[in-house]
């Protein structure tokens, strides 16, 4: 009842916070922990065994990302607890061939969470037809937020792919 209680005082003012803060990126800068924002897991925590062979990213830049302590330069393609390098520079080279991967790989991850750079950029009919096709749902965002919502989904145990842009990526 305690615990229920210090969440009930203390989201209108994590609320308030998360309005006044701007999104800006800091070279080296951490993720924000959608798990501390939305479902204060600092007190009420569900996962707690991750276990230390599973991908999490820790950081971005403008350049790459922080995977398990690794820092990794340019596009990166997950499967699973799988981390490849990925082709693409720009959001316009990700096409049904840099994702044709996903015709051989088994089992189909249940989602691809699609980082496209700095800005959620609409994606291409015949792009959302192709992962349609593979049995995949689509979740395009920012390449920042990509990575959490990727974090948290593995955590969860599920299968999620994710192919993500550099931050500094802006078309």
């Amino acid at each position: 009842m305690a615990v229920r209680q210090r969440a009930v005082t203390t989201l209108p003012n994590l609320i308030r916070s998360l309005r006044n803060d701007s999104p800006k990126a800091i070279p080296n800068q951490p993720l924000p922990s959608l798990r501390r924002a939305f479902s204060l897991y600092d007190q009420i925590n569900l996962i707690d065994n991750v276990p230390e062979d599973q991908l999490r990213f820790q950081g971005y830049t403008d350049t790459g990302f922080t995977v398990n302590g690794v820092q990794y330069e340019g596009s990166l393609l997950c499967v699973g607890n799988l981390l490849m390098s990925w082709s693409p520079k720009n959001f316009s080279e990700i096409t049904p061939n840099s994702l044709s991967i996903f015709q051989l790989v088994r089992p189909i991850p249940e989602i691809l969470i699609l980082g496209c750079g700095r800005y959620t950029i609409p994606i291409d009919p015949e792009l959302r037809r192709f992962i349609r096709s593979t049995g995949m749902k689509l979740e395009a965002i920012d390449s920042r937020n990509a990575a959490s919502t990727y974090n948290i989904l593995n955590e969860e145990g599920r299968i999620v792919a994710a192919g993500l842009l550099p931050y500094g990526v802006t078309s």
